[in-house]
């Protein structure tokens, strides 16, 4: 099996690249060319050179334009990343015969509300990072190429930034922290993802039935106020020297920034969990591990 995989740097990129390699031939790009392949979303004909040339049986998109602030004013290029590659990837994986294996957002939902959106939940985007998002999910479906859309939120690697070290690098030098509490979602690791994407196109290569549209989020739910919490603790009780003593639960509303961000981040994963005989490990047990390596304890 020849395996295409896009956003080879990005957090997911970089976890696919450990996990896709057992499965077959692995071509990984990112946006700079090598040795003619051009793995650059916004650069759509030599995306679709790429490929021609490739001619992978499976194509994984882990590349997206990600810049949540950056969107409402970089509409264009937001679209064109997020929405017109997804179309010409759809075209090509068709001409092909092939799979794509695409990542998508709780973002494309309305962010009301507090059940855990289920897969066939209506959507609306409160952002334009949401709408791009979105447009290329319904880009992919509508061409009727086999693919897999893993919708997921929260997430973070140990590789690169995350919200997590952005916390222990604050409260570092800090008293006091104010972080919003009424954005609830599940810290989903990289990792995770990344697994559960090999698991499924192992599993969608016996039985194609099962590919389509999945929510992918870790066990649980917590907000980014209870995730501080949670890392911090962990951080002193491993031995860490912080300098903050306070965490101040605040409101959205109190954080404004150029893209509204959803209230209600939670994905109900049964469908994935049922259809693909997976377990989904809380959202602790992952950011635990991670924090372990980050802190080398």
């Amino acid at each position: 099996m020849k395996i295409l995989l896009l956003g080879k740097n990005g957090q997911v990129g970089w976890e696919l690249q450990r996990s896709l390699a057992p499965l077959g031939d692995l071509i990984a790009l990112d946006r700079h060319m090598v040795d003619g392949l051009c793995g650059d979303l916004s650069d759509l004909e030599a995306l679709r050179a790429t490929i021609r040339r490739v001619k992978p049986d499976v194509i994984v998109n882990a590349a997206a334009y990600t810049a949540v602030d950056k969107a409402e004013s970089e509409i264009e290029l937001a679209d064109r990343v997020n929405g017109l590659a997804s179309q010409v990837l759809a075209e090509e994986v068709t001409a092909l015969g092939a799979w794509l294996i695409h990542y998508s957002t709780d973002y494309v939902f309305s962010g009301q509300g507090s059940s855990p959106w289920q897969e066939s939940d209506s959507v609306a985007p409160v952002n334009h990072y949401g709408a791009s998002k979105l447009s290329g999910e319904e880009a992919i479906i509508a061409s009727g190429c086999k693919h897999l859309i893993f919708r997921t939120s929260w997430v973070y690697g140990a590789r690169g930034n995350n919200f997590a070290k952005t916390m222990l690098r604050l409260a570092a030098d800090r008293e006091t922290l104010n972080v919003i509490a009424d954005q609830i979602g599940a810290p989903t690791g990289a990792d995770l993802i990344a697994d559960v994407t090999a698991l499924a196109i192992q599993q969608i290569m016996q039985r194609p039935q099962l590919g389509g549209l999945y929510h992918l989020v870790a066990g649980g739910e917590v907000s980014w106020h209870g995730y501080a919490s949670y890392v911090i603790d962990f951080a002193k009780a491993h031995g860490e020297t912080l300098a903050v003593t306070e965490i101040n639960p605040i409101a959205t509303t109190a954080y404004p920034t150029p893209a509204r961000r959803p209230l209600n981040s939670r994905l109900n994963t049964q469908k994935l969990r049922d259809n693909f005989s997976l377990h989904l490990p809380d959202w602790q047990s992952g950011v635990t591990r991670m924090l372990r390596e980050v802190l080398n304890k």
